[in-house]
C-alpha cells in the first residue's frame, strides 16, 4: 500500500462548497483586499487564540519581519534564535537590520535551551525568537521568565503550532508578538502563501496594522514607511473555513500520534517525539522521529511506497547563507544538540485524513526495518 507523507486533496471536499460560495461573493463585489472576510478572519482567529489583536499578512516570513520592526528591533540590536530553526527566522532578523545570534536547542521539545539563552544574552541583545518546532510547545514558561528578567522582546514563531497549548494557554500568545504561517502544508492552511500576527500590545498593534499597507493610516497619508503584505480576501475565505475545523483536525492528529507512539515505542535506535502532558498539548504538524539510521530508514520506507520528509537537515550556522552574510564562523560541533536533531529527524506520514490501514502500514514498515 502506498502512503503519502501528506495529501492536501483529501480535506478539500469538506470545505469546497463553503469556500466556493465565499469566493463567488468576493468576485461579485470584486473587493479583493481589505474586505469583510479579512476583518472576520482577524476577529475569529484572535478569539480562537485568546489574543486582543490579529492581523492577516502575506506569509509567515512577512509575519516575522513585520513583528520585529513593529517591536522596534533594528540596527545595532541582536536577536537570539535556536540553531535548529528555519532560515526565515534569520532572514527576518537580517532584513530588519538586526543581527542574529544562534543558541543551542534543547533535546526534549526542540526549542531553544533556556540555559543557553541565559548564557548568550549580552549588552546588545534585544529579543528572542522561539520556534515551536513540529507543533510541540517549547519551554515557553521558562523562556518567558528569562525575557522578563532581562527586558527582552519575546517573539514566538508558532508556524508549526496552530492550536498547541502550554498550561491551558495557546502558544503564540506568550510573547509580545506571535507569528504564524498559513502556507499550504500548515495545520491551518490557505491555498497559497498566507500568515497572521497576534499581539496584545496596542502600540505594536498600531504599527502592525499599517506596516503591512505602506504605513498608510488614511488614504494617501503615510505615517511611516512600511511594506505591501496583505492577506487577500480569497485566502481569508479559505482560512475562515479551515479555522472552524482546526480543533477537530488537531485532535485527530493527536490520535494518530498516540497510535504511532504506542506501536513504535521501545524500538532500538529510535527516539519518538514527546507526547502530551499535564501542561502541554501538541498539534503534531509533523510526526518527527529521530534515528542515526535515518537515511537507511527513509530509503527502506520509500521502497515500501511510504512517503517521508526531512525538514531543516542543515542547521542555521552551517548554511551557506550564514557564511555569505559574514556572520561569525561556527564550525560543526558548535551546537551538538541542534546538529543531532537536524541530522537524525525523519517525518512520518501525518495528516488528519489518514486511514487506519495507512497508519498500520507505516507502523508495520518501521517495525520491520528495526527487526521487530
Amino acid at each position: 500500500m502506498s502512503v503519502p507523507l501528506l495529501d492536501l486533496r483529501r480535506d478539500w471536499p469538506e470545505i469546497r462548497e463553503e469556500v466556493e460560495a465565499g469566493w463567488r461573493k468576493v468576485t461579485e463585489s470584486m473587493r479583493l483586499l481589505n474586505g469583510e472576510n479579512l476583518r472576520a478572519f482577524e476577529e475569529e482567529v484572535a478569539r480562537f487564540f485568546g489574543a486582543r489583536f490579529a492581523f492577516g499578512v502575506g506569509s509567515g516570513t512577512a509575519a516575522l519581519w513585520l513583528a520585529l520592526i513593529a517591536c522596534g528591533i533594528g540596527p545595532g540590536d541582536e536577536v537570539l534564535i535556536q540553531a535548529n530553526g528555519f532560515v526565515a527566522d534569520v532572514e527576518a532578523v537580517v532584513w530588519a537590520g538586526a543581527r542574529p545570534v544562534l543558541v543551542e536547542a534543547e533535546e526534549e521539545f526542540f526549542g531553544p535551551d533556556p540555559a543557553a539563552v541565559e548564557r548568550a544574552i549580552g549588552p546588545r541583545t534585544k529579543a528572542l525568537i522561539v520556534v515551536h518546532m513540529y507543533g510541540h510547545p517549547a519551554h515557553i514558561g521558562e523562556l518567558s521568565e528569562i525575557c522578563r528578567r532581562h527586558g527582552l522582546v519575546l517573539i514566538e514563531d508558532a508556524s508549526h503550532a496552530h492550536g498547541a497549548e502550554y498550561r491551558g494557554r495557546k502558544v503564540g500568545t506568550f510573547g509580545k508578538v506571535g507569528c504564524f504561517s498559513c502556507g499550504p502544508v500548515k495545520n491551518l492552511n490557505a491555498l497559497g502563501d498566507a500568515g497572521f500576527v497576534l499581539t496584545d500590545d496596542e502600540e505594536v498593534a498600531h504599527r502592525l496594522r499599517y506596516l503591512r499597507v505602506h504605513g498608510q493610516v488614511r488614504k494617501n497619508e503615510h505615517e511611516f514607511y512600511g511594506f505591501n503584505s496583505r492577506l487577500d480576501e480569497l485566502q481569508a475565505v479559505v482560512l475562515r473555513a479551515r479555522l472552524r475545523r482546526l480543533s477537530e483536525k488537531n485532535a485527530r492528529r493527536r490520535e494518530i500520534a498516540e497510535i504511532y507512539r504506542r506501536e513504535l515505542s521501545g524500538l532500538p535506535d529510535l527516539r519518538l517525539p514527546p507526547g502530551d502532558g499535564a501542561d502541554r498539548v501538541s498539534v503534531y504538524h509533523r510526526f518527527v522521529i529521530f534515528t542515526p539510521r535515518r537515511n537507511e530508514l527513509q530509503a527502506y520506507l520509500k521502497e515500501r511506497g511510504i512517503g517521508t520528509g526531512i525538514y531543516y537537515p542543515v542547521p542555521l550556522h552551517l548554511q551557506p547563507a550564514w557564511r555569505a552574510a559574514g556572520f561569525p564562523e561556527l564550525p560543526r560541533g558548535t551546537f551538538p544538540v541542534a546538529e543531532r536533531l537536524c541530522g537524525e529527524g525523519l517525518a512520518l506520514p501525518m495528516f488528519p485524513e489518514m486511514t487506519e490501514a495507512e497508519i498500520r502500514e507505516v507502523i508495520a514498515a518501521v517495525r520491520e526495518f528495526f527487526g521487530v
